[in-house]
């Protein structure tokens, strides 16, 4: 785990990074959707808010360790500028060491939309280029009905992610999602996936 700095910073939203190489759609516009219930100056207060943990890396890059979602959300707001609390400033390495070190305490998810780990040169440089992981918005319902409990395990919700991706066919996510949910909730609550953390201990 990381602990932030009591000194916040104010970026540009186009000059982060993100430690990933995929989102759930779903979740990104649900983050919009809440937005948009607000009034016009609870919702510009409400996006100020989102508050982006970082390490800086080589060439005094910031690379957000987390919220991935709230980022691609205010890029498809056309947010300017955002508060960034830093983690490490790792300016000093390589951009090599820079990853290792990332991979090293679990702050980088090079997996893509299909779980399969890629060379971190792969991971995209902007938010826009995030992919679209429908096992991840799964995972997001499968939460918030209580299949799981949350933890701060790193990248815990990729995990629930791959494990669904290995039992549940995509089609079933697209033509049935209620049942794509109802199978996703049983087996969270089965044995084979006791394995994992947050597994809720039901048979």
């Amino acid at each position: 785990m990381y602990r932030i700095g009591s000194t916040l910073v104010e970026v540009k939203l186009e000059d982060l990074r993100p430690t990933q190489m995929t989102v759930g759609f779903k979740e990104v516009d649900a983050k919009r959707k809440s937005w948009e219930k607000l009034k016009p100056a609870e919702r510009k207060d409400a996006m100020r808010k989102e508050l982006f943990p970082a390490v800086i890396g080589p060439g005094k890059t910031y690379y957000i360790l987390d919220h991935h979602h709230a980022a691609v959300a205010l890029v498809c707001e056309e947010s300017d500028r955002v508060a960034v609390g830093i983690a490490h400033d790792l300016s000093h390495l390589k951009q090599e060491a820079f990853w290792i070190f990332l991979d090293h305490f679990s702050w980088v998810h090079p997996y893509d939309s299909r779980g399969r780990r890629r060379p971190f040169a792969d991971i995209p440089n902007n938010f826009e280029a995030l992919k679209n992981d429908p096992y991840r918005s799964l995972v997001a319902d499968v939460l918030e009905a209580g299949g799981f409990a949350k933890s701060d395990e790193p990248f815990l919700e990729f995990l629930w992610a791959n494990h669904f991706r290995a039992e549940l066919p995509a089609k079933l996510l697209k033509t049935d999602p209620k049942k794509a949910l109802a199978d996703a909730l049983k087996l969270a609550a089965s044995k084979r996936s006791a394995y994992l953390p947050g597994w809720p201990g039901k048979v």
